[in-house]
């Protein structure tokens, strides 16, 4: 029963350190592997793999190479921030593989990266001729960036000359899950008042709100708890 608990309690420290760790490095880790981030992600989730159930190993000596880890791979970010030759060490350079619609298969084959991937990787961006490629680049953390040539690009309103309202804002979320963000209200200088009146304008009370929030644009969406739909096709 003992161990029972033990292991309990080791899983979860291993769990919280991990979380720890993790707020620690930043989000780059998670968002943007590239193959230094790929190691240190499984070095660390082996240590407290380890932490959580192999109850020969003294649980301080894990969190003792849990911390090490963690300052060895926040020491290396930093050189890579501050020091250029450093960063393409340890993260690599991007690589072309598509130069004005002629695929680069010296530079595949050194990736071992291989035609079935990269007519996938240009599917995933709306491209099914690769012809229309002026550059494909295979960035450090493994995505394809694609680049069309100007007579495939999608047009803009700014090629129609077309005016565009402007937007000098993110959207401001009001309400969420039926609780008015109160935070949002004070620093965009917004009012209870202010909302409960925009509610009333809709014939809605707070407590019929499941969410609300005013577009960059300016306009107010706003989701009610009752969607007053007969036949939801998401029914289960």
């Amino acid at each position: 029963m003992l161990e029972h608990i033990e292991v309990i309690l080791r899983s979860i420290t291993s769990f919280s350190l991990l979380l720890i760790g993790a707020r620690f490095l930043g989000k780059q880790t998670i968002s943007q592997m590239t193959m230094f981030d790929f190691v240190a992600a499984i070095s660390l989730g082996a240590i407290s793999a380890n932490l959580a159930f192999n109850t020969s190993i003294k649980a301080h000596h894990t969190v003792i190479s849990f911390a090490i880890y963690i300052v060895i791979i926040f020491l290396i970010a930093i050189i890579s921030l501050k020091n250029r030759k450093g960063r393409k060490f340890l993260a690599g350079d991007p690589t072309i593989v598509i130069q004005n619609g002629k695929v680069l298969e010296g530079n595949m084959k050194k990736m071992r990266y291989t035609l079935d991937y990269l007519n996938q990787q240009l599917r995933e961006r709306d491209v099914f001729n690769i012809e229309e490629v002026l550059f494909a680049i295979v960035e450090t953390n493994g995505t394809l960036t694609v680049l069309k040539k100007p007579q495939y690009r999608n047009v803009t309103r700014q090629d129609l000359m077309i005016t565009v309202m402007s937007e000098q804002r993110l959207p401001i979320e009001l309400i969420m899950d039926g609780e008015i963000i109160k935070e949002n209200l004070d620093q965009n200088d917004l009012s209870f008042s202010w909302l409960e009146l925009e509610l009333r304008k809709r014939n809605l009370t707070k407590h019929e709100v499941v969410y609300a929030v005013i577009a960059a644009n300016g306009n107010m969406y706003v989701d009610t708890f009752r969607d007053h739909i007969h036949s939801p096709i998401d029914k289960e």
